[in-house]
């Protein structure tokens, strides 16, 4: 093991913690797609953490880092709140498997990309 790597340890908690940060950002994953129709790379992420809390896949560390730090560069490419803040979601619901706090800031990501989304249809 490298100096600062850790264990990561799997419980049923942590992977049905996971498995609903991916539902939450799932649901704004079109918001994004919308306006980027060729950049995959939060679903790349949403699906990434699902698959691991289902069981279906392994990640580690390096993989998840790439994984969320690619979908906050989508964000920050985004050309409306709306993405942004879709793609953000999605960057924090991957990073999930390494620290689950970050689940908690997908709901908040979420709510704001529907109300910027609310606020463009006014």
């Amino acid at each position: 093991m490298t100096a600062g790597a850790r264990v990561q340890r799997e419980t049923a908690a942590h992977r049905a913690l996971a498995l609903e940060a991916a539902r939450h950002a799932e649901s704004v994953l079109a918001l994004f797609e919308r306006e980027h129709p060729d950049d995959g790379r939060p679903r790349a992420a949403v699906e990434a953490i699902r698959a691991w809390a289902e069981g279906r896949r392994a990640l580690d560390l390096a993989e998840v880092r790439r994984l969320s730090l690619a979908s906050h560069a989508a964000a920050r490419s985004a050309a409306t709140d709306v993405a942004r803040f879709a793609a953000r979601a999605a960057g924090q619901a991957v990073a999930t498997w390494h620290v689950p706090a970050h689940a908690e800031a997908v709901p908040g990501y979420v709510a704001k990309a529907l109300a910027a989304a609310d606020a463009t249809k006014a």
